[in-house]
């Protein structure tokens, strides 16, 4: 029995290795930004590694277990009548989604390319001098209404170029007041202060702004911010081909833990509540945010954020527009259970577009769906164990392992059978789009927890700049993904922090480019 245990162990990592080559090879490392990090705990039935440590309450390992049974389908129960749903135990193998398309970048950066150079492929100079235009006209037309302002010169192409360096600079202190880099203190910086003066900064940072006036014909609340977004869009296409699996979720943007850990109780009650809803379109093999959609609170109708909360059906919406420019593509999503629905994978599998999402009785919509496949049996079955229901090309597939997991899709086949391997070189069987969804889902889970440390820490009030430093947030990041994948990061091998600090050196016009060790 120890020789059996042995080999079970040994055989785990080529089971993984073999799981993986089933799907889409990652493109870069799972270490995407060049530093070490715990597995993320988010998904509830999946590791990267056989030795991982990650577990959750809903499927954690710590009880001793034999390697499951061998990769086969379960034995499916008798056909229950469901009436109207059109449902069948009848399995059908079919083939995946061709997909011949080559992702990526879409050029070949030089060795040579600076950090600016890969940031200004999402916000060029022409970007850049259109916010120096619309805040020296703001700034013009607030002094006019409120009075002069002697302080005040206009902003240059160079000094608007600094302001960025200097916002996206906290996104590698991680400290809440941009204006700390002025201080004496622990987060001073006395090379980047010699640049601008601190007032300087205030008061472009007073008169900040990428469109300054509404138009009559404007009336969607992020007119301030649109234009801005429409361009890094336009950036995003331009440079990157996205591979067939992908992924819609809501990225982390909550607070920075260690601000919320450390600020008073006034501070706290001061900081306002986020009044809009991020949600990305993601390559699940780099990490690379292909489209954006911000969704606002205020406004009211039925767009507005109140009701995509408690109407699951709505985040439809929010998954059209995330995929309105991936029609006839054979992508594959991957949709969590607010988005998963029998309907809406209708309707993209029509347009050319493939799902595989994960389904929750309160939280998805279930419309269509045969009840017994909503419902858990009185007696739990084996770990492993699962049943699927077909119609058409769609499978409903219920899977057990330490807790029910229900999984609707038309990308993968029913027949086609998959393993997860945990810790503890357990084998768990599952039905191939399982272990795809388990896969990809850990990758962006992995990335998430890593990406998420380099937000802006800057926390204005007004809606429309919380989210254009979130977009510019993610142009960095994408920015080092794509540097990553050129020739650019074998010369010299920089980290996600020190990208930061040479593009921020960039921005300021200072000459020492070195990244800081």
């Amino acid at each position: 029995m120890a020789e059996g245990g042995g080999g079970a162990r040994r055989r785990a990592p080529a089971l993984l290795e073999a799981a993986r080559a089933r799907y889409e090879s990652l493109h870069i490392s799972d270490d995407v930004f060049g530093e070490s990090g715990p597995d993320s705990g988010g998904n509830p039935f999946y590791s990267t590694s056989a030795a991982s440590h990650s577990s959750s309450a809903a499927s954690s390992d710590d009880e001793h277990e034999r390697p499951g049974p061998p990769r086969a389908a379960a034995t499916q129960e008798p056909e229950e009548d469901e009436a109207g749903a059109d449902w069948s135990s009848a399995l059908r193998d079919r083939a995946p989604p061709r997909f011949e398309d080559t992702g990526g970048p879409t050029r070949k950066m030089p060795p040579g390319a600076s950090a600016m150079d890969f940031f200004q492929l999402f916000v060029p100079d022409n970007v850049l001098g259109a916010m120096v235009v619309q805040t020296n006209m703001y700034a013009k037309k607030f002094q006019e209404r409120f009075g002069s302002d002697g302080a005040w010169a206009e902003v240059t192409l160079a000094e608007m170029k600094a302001f960025l360096g200097y916002m996206i600079s906290t996104s590698i202190s991680h400290c809440e007041s941009v204006l700390s880099i002025w201080s004496g203190g622990f987060y001073g910086n006395s090379s980047l202060a010699l640049v601008m003066s601190q007032a300087r900064f205030e008061k472009i940072l007073k008169y900040f702004h990428v469109v300054a006036f509404r138009s009559s014909q404007t009336t969607h609340g992020l007119y301030k911010v649109q234009p801005f977004l429409d361009s890094l869009q336009n950036g995003f296409d331009a440079a990157f081909k996205p591979s067939q699996t992908q992924v819609l979720h809501e990225p982390l943007i909550d607070e920075d833990p260690v601000f919320i850990a450390t600020c008073t109780e006034r501070e706290l009650r001061k900081r306002k509540k986020r009044k809009f809803s991020l949600w990305v379109r993601q390559c699940s093999s780099t990490g690379f945010i292909i489209q954006i959609h911000v969704h606002l609170k205020e406004g009211g109708g039925p767009d507005g954020l109140d009701a995509l909360k408690n109407k699951p059906q709505l985040h439809s919406t929010v998954a059209r527009s995330l995929c309105r420019n991936a029609a006839g593509k054979n992508y594959i999503m991957f949709t969590g259970p607010s988005i998963s629905s029998l309907t809406l994978f209708e309707e993209f599998e029509k347009q050319g577009i493939f799902c595989c999402g994960l389904l929750s009785p309160r939280k998805s919509d279930c419309t269509g769906l045969p009840l017994s496949m909503l419902t858990n049996p009185a007696m739990p079955p084996a770990r492993g164990q699962h049943r699927i229901r077909t119609k058409g090309n769609m499978s409903l597939i219920c899977w057990y392992n330490k807790g029910y997991f229900r999984f609707l899709t038309n990308a993968y086949s029913p027949v086609q059978q998959g393993v997860i391997i945990k810790r503890k070189s357990v084998e768990i069987p599952c039905p191939l789009a399982v272990e795809a969804f388990a896969a990809h889902l850990s990758y962006i889970c992995k990335y998430d927890d890593k990406y998420s440390k380099y937000f802006i820490s800057h926390k204005p009030n007004k809606t429309w700049q919380q989210v254009f430093w979130f977009a510019v947030s993610i142009a960095v990041n994408n920015a080092y993904i794509l540097y990553k994948m050129s020739d650019a990061y074998h010369v010299k091998r920089y980290s996600r922090a020190q990208f930061g600090e040479r593009l921020v050196r960039e921005l300021l016009g200072l000459e020492d480019t070195s990244p800081t060790h």
